[in-house]
């Protein structure tokens, strides 16, 4: 049952690009969710799985007696659910691409602080918390560049 939920439903078994499958499975799920609960429950939903993510991970790697294994991707979940949830419009389809390729840029590139928590934090929380962060700045620049292109927009209409 760990195996199940740190994979995302064994999305993270895949050979290639484990992290870009798991975060592409995450955003189905989250346009559910948002589509039947409102935003305040949805981050809450993202808290209760981070803290779930982020002991589940521990578990699993202690079983498999490896740290941060490519196919844990709850991690992924979370951080492109924060992405989405940061997003002016979270049904747009051209907002969550954005989302998508920022987070999987910060999660991939990790610059900064989420390099240096991903180096640091060897442990369950270290998996999950660079992936928060990169949510977190993926769906910043996201968002960002929607109110730029809002702002030009209106500049030159």
């Amino acid at each position: 049952m760990i195996k199940f939920f740190v994979t995302l439903f064994y999305s993270g078994l895949s050979p290639k690009a484990s992290g870009t499958i798991g975060s592409i499975a995450a955003i189905p799920i989250a346009i559910l969710l948002l589509y039947f609960i409102p935003i305040e429950t949805f981050w809450l939903l993202i808290f209760l799985v981070f803290i779930a993510g982020a002991k589940a991970a521990d578990i699993y790697m202690r079983k498999t007696a490896r740290e941060d294994p490519k196919e844990v991707v709850i991690d992924e979940l979370v951080g492109m659910w924060i992405a989405i949830a940061i997003l002016p419009d979270f049904f747009n389809p051209i907002q969550i691409a954005l989302a998508f390729i920022f987070f999987r840029v910060f999660d991939i590139k990790k610059p900064s602080v989420i390099g240096k928590i991903d180096a640091k934090l060897k442990n369950g929380y270290g998996v999950m918390l660079d992936d928060v962060l990169a949510g977190f700045f993926g769906g910043l620049a996201a968002a960002l560049c929607v109110k730029i292109y809002e702002l030009g927009g209106s500049l030159w209409n």
